[in-house]
């Protein structure tokens, strides 16, 4: 029997001791293994430091454990690793390690051996023990991933090369006329090839028989069978958080090479508790629930909902779209992953189906905290182009408007989509930020860092792209839990830091109205050749609208602003549009100076080009005259109806392109020009 990442889901242990009694009453010589990770996941591991789930383990009577990486979890903190010992010296049971080297450490002085042995003692540490099974000799020795010393906190606890390491086990156990071995590895099944996992151990090292292995989480419903020599090696692993209980059956040949086995997982949770365990569980939990209650210091002005369409797909879900709480959570995943690794991450995901409850409003606890990330999921990093990005989002997005629990939500950028367009074809633009905070677009071929939870970094929710990365290494799991990162995060930003609505993150853009501009006629009233423009004129002037001053007279003119329409304008930040019906001339409000203003308009007559309507504008304000050259644009749009000779519309046109004006047009029958300059449009004659 086996188990492995356990992770201090206690809840459910009186039905695994269940589990356990049930497969000994069929089976008594049977082993119990534990591949590690016990340390580090729910409020029984912060309250009891191992102690909980040590007293579980000693009633189910495990035959051996090896370390995991959340094991050394407690090493920065200031009384290092005595949890660790101290749960080493309370195990009724040995732990297997071989290539962990505890001999720096002074909390483990007497507690490590650094060799093989059939003398066991409990609360000792080997790197490998035998023992006996229905009259024959097996070997089990233990493996860690040498990435603990990157996403935990080891100190001076070293860790060798696995693959050497367990030649030199196998060898031992050989020359000790051992030939059944079972290797009890915490290096992932199929986890970072560049580091360690079971498949490359399975392939390397010939003579080892069984792997039961943890750390990747993975649950293997059937054992794996890795035959590259004469030695066929059996893999094994549960998954996660005490969500079944692992049993393989074997037969060995009479030179210790397996001809048979069966192998299968037991789901914990229909089971009956058992009474003894429920009884030792009593206790610890009605701690843990008083815990659950307390306040993390933090209050929401609102209900952080956490929406689901119910078979409506017009209404929202965290499953389709942008929420407030997928946005803190993927804010908390962003800042962790930079604290802790020190890389250049430029965005988190979330999968949508992995947040699992609301926030009340008002004084958050730490249940609530839980009960949203309750899966013991751990942040990881992952190396991906633009283009594979790309590529994960259309698989997000492929069921909208559906409910997808493989929704993303996203911190560190945005995603606009288009809903029109088929599954695959949704994406228009992934933007991140660069380091001034401006978003700027993702290039298809470029490599960046991002921040997911493992189950997503490893291909859950169909992520093949991200199984892919996975596969070849682009993929490191930190090794820390989603919900106390999500809790530290909410700490930080405290009650004042709870926004209370979403930010445009994730837009359709096919949901973004397609609003006409604002625009506001005025005809002011003439008196000579000035028109004068109040501020009452421009009552019904909106924000960013367009103001279009609409006089007739066409030679020589005034528009006159005084100081309120200014102001006016300059408060809507919108445009100004002088028009004659022959030109149009537009400034921007903000370009416009303080204080009353005078716009003249002067019409040029052209030599022997008398039909070709010209004019020259000058902007005045309070006695000096004012140059845009770079400030401000001007466009004039001049009908050709006006110009009796067509050729002179050729000649318009032609000049425009000599004098490098840039934007201008000739469409239907108008001329555009567009220019930065603010002079005499007189020497079109040239």
């Amino acid at each position: 029997m086996h188990t492995n990442d356990t992770h201090a889901a206690l809840d459910n242990m009186p039905k695994t001791v269940t589990a356990v009694k049930d497969v000994r009453a069929e089976k008594p010589d049977s082993l119990l293994l534990h591949a590690g990770d016990v340390f580090t996941g729910t409020l029984y591991f912060n309250e009891f430091h191992g102690q909980a789930d040590l007293a579980f383990m000693n009633l189910m009577g495990f035959d051996a454990m090896t370390f995991g990486n959340h094991e050394f979890d407690l090493g920065s903190s200031p009384e290092g690793h005595q949890a660790l010992a101290d749960f080493i010296k309370g195990a009724e049971f040995p732990f297997v390690s071989a290539n962990v080297d505890f001999s720096n450490d002074d909390k483990f002085n007497g507690l490590f051996n650094d060799f093989i042995t059939e003398e066991i003692e409990n609360g000792q540490i080997y790197n490998g023990i035998i023992k006996e099974v229905n009259g024959e000799k097996v070997g089990i020795f233990g493996l860690t991933t040498e990435e603990t010393v990157d996403i935990s906190s080891p100190g001076s606890i070293a860790f060798e090369n696995y693959l050497q390491q367990a030649e030199k086990a196998v060898e031992a156990f050989e020359a000790e006329g051992v030939n059944k071995i079972i290797a009890l590895t915490h290096i992932g099944f199929d986890d970072n090839a560049l580091v360690d996992n079971d498949l490359i151990l399975a392939e390397a090292v010939e003579g080892i028989d069984i792997i039961v292995g943890g750390h990747s989480h993975t649950t293997l419903s059937e054992p794996v069978v890795v035959s590259k020599d004469a030695t066929p090696t059996v893999i094994v692993q549960t998954g996660n958080a005490n969500s079944n209980l692992g049993v393989l059956d074997v037969v060995f040949d009479e030179n210790g090479v397996i001809i048979e086995h069966a192998g299968e997982l037991i789901a914990i949770g229909s089971q009956k508790d058992d009474q003894e365990a429920a009884g030792i569980l009593a206790p610890y939990k009605a701690k843990v629930d008083e815990v659950a209650k307390e306040e993390i210091g933090v209050s929401t002005p609102l209900e952080l909902e956490n929406p689901r369409t119910n078979g409506d797909d017009t209404k929202p879900s965290v499953r389709k779209n942008e929420t407030i709480l997928g946005n803190l959570i993927t804010d908390g995943m962003l800042i962790k992953a930079r604290e802790f690794t020190g890389q250049n991450v430029v965005m988190a995901l979330q999968n949508g189906g992995g947040i699992r409850a609301a926030i009340d409003a008002g004084p958050i606890t730490v249940g609530e905290v839980i009960t949203v990330l309750p899966f013991a999921n751990t942040l990881a990093t992952m190396e991906v182009t633009g283009s594979e990005l790309k590529e994960a989002f259309e698989i997000s997005l492929s069921r909208y408007p559906g409910e997808n629990g493989g929704f993303l939500h996203v911190a560190g950028g945005k995603v606009e989509f288009d809903s029109t367009k088929p599954a695959g074809e949704r994406v228009v633009e992934i933007y991140i930020k660069d380091a001034n905070g401006n978003f700027v677009p993702v290039d298809d071929n470029t490599t960046y860092t991002i921040a997911t939870n493992a189950f997503t970094a490893k291909g859950g929710d169909g992520y093949d792209v991200f199984a892919k990365a996975y596969e070849e290494g682009r993929v490191t799991d930190l090794g820390l839990s989603d919900w106390e990162n999500f809790r530290d995060h909410l700490i930080s930003v405290g009650s004042e830091g709870i926004p209370t609505e979403i930010e445009g993150r994730i837009v359709d853009v096919n949901s973004i109205p397609n609003e006409e501009p604002i625009t506001v006629v005025v005809k002011p009233e003439r008196k000579g050749n000035k028109y004068q423009i109040d501020a009452d004129l421009l009552s019904k002037v909106e924000k960013e609208a367009t103001v279009i001053v609409e006089i007739s007279e066409q030679k020589n003119t005034i528009i006159s602003l005084n100081g309120g329409a200014i102001a006016k304008l300059k408060e809507a930040d919108g445009n100004l549009v002088i028009s004659n019906g022959v030109f149009d001339l537009q400034i921007p409000a903000s370009n416009l100076p303080d204080g009353a203003t005078d716009i003249k308009v002067k019409e040029v007559k052209v030599k022997d080009k008398s039909a070709l309507v010209v004019y020259d504008f000058t902007i005045n304000s309070m006695g000096k005259d004012y140059s845009f050259r770079k400030e401000v644009t001007l466009s004039f749009t001049i009908d050709s109806k006006q110009v009796k000779n067509p050729e002179d519309v050729k000649v318009l046109y032609e000049a425009k392109k000599a004098w490098e004006l840039v934007g201008g047009n000739y469409n239907e029958g108008k001329i555009t020009v567009t220019t930065d300059r603010l002079g005499t449009f007189g020497a079109f004659e040239k």
